[in-house]
């Protein structure tokens, strides 16, 4: 075994909420290794749970596996967030995050990371799948951004693999892969990020009226987006310079989003202005 392998993580957390008179609380809160959540928070009142995803090494390397997964039961309203970007670092040896989520009947979900970065050499290999009941609500975005180019690194070697699945009430609604290979063609490619080191997609369930869509569609963005309204579901995709572009036209989106799809206005996470 290599020194690298046998220092990898192994990491899990597992998650349930429960609604409880007029309250969304924690029932299960179950961690093994770096990976955990600490005080629930309730910035928008008791309806709505709070928690701070934490990841204390700050990175993924070679050999790294975390799992995550999330129950929110019936009625609940969940917001997980986590308190900066998500590194995935140079490695000769794969690295692993599994997620699953499940939003149960008349329940919230809101899954908002900040990016994930991956570094040159990495070998990243992600795999996301949501389950939502027919009724319940759900809004999440992911944001990659591809070396560093601050630092005069390019995405020129490693591999990132995505994949994301979301059924709603035992139908597949979304499904996607996507393999992303160092000095790849398909970085350049204008069917592909053509040149850009970050990309970003928002996905909402619901629908919006033609009148939002159009809102949306008019937001200002640093970069290159595109919003698409399909039958219980919207999808945005971003491509860009700056991954802080992706978050400000995410969060602008939210905005316009939420109160129609969860009935609430936005309230920002305390922790993404630390």
């Amino acid at each position: 075994m290599s020194i690298e392998h046998s220092f990898a993580w192994n990491a899990h957390l597992e998650l349930d909420y429960q609604w409880i008179k007029g309250r969304t609380v924690p029932v299960l809160r179950r961690h093994k290794g770096p990976l955990r959540v600490q005080k629930h928070l309730y910035p928008e009142g008791a309806e709505i749970c709070q928690h701070i995803l934490l990841h204390p090494p700050g990175g993924v390397a070679g050999g790294d596996m975390l799992n995550i997964k999330i129950n929110a039961g019936p009625h609940t309203m969940v917001q997980l967030v986590n308190p900066g970007a998500g590194k995935w670092y140079r490695s000769d040896l794969p690295s692993y995050q599994n997620i699953k989520l499940r939003v149960e009947s008349g329940a919230t979900l809101e899954w908002l990371p900040q990016e994930s970065i991956f570094f040159s050499g990495c070998q990243a290999n992600l795999d996301t799948t949501v389950e939502l009941a027919a009724n319940a609500k759900f809004i999440t975005w992911d944001i990659i951004a591809l070396g560093r180019p601050a630092s005069s690194e390019l995405f020129n070697s490693g591999s990132v693999r995505q994949r994301f699945r979301l059924w709603c009430n035992g139908r597949l609604l979304w499904s996607e892969r996507m393999q992303l290979f160092g000095g790849g063609q398909l970085l350049k490619s204008p069917i592909g990020l053509a040149g850009y080191p970050v990309a970003g997609t928002l996905i909402a369930s619901g629908k919006i009226s033609d009148h939002l869509l159009a809102v949306c569609r008019n937001l200002p963005v640093e970069g290159r987006g595109g919003i698409t309204q399909l039958p219980g579901l919207i999808i945005v995709r971003f491509i860009g310079l700056e991954a802080e572009a992706a978050r400000h036209w995410f969060t602008a989106l939210w905005r316009q989003l939420r109160p129609a799809l969860v009935g609430r206005s936005v309230h920002f996470p305390r922790i993404w202005s630390t």
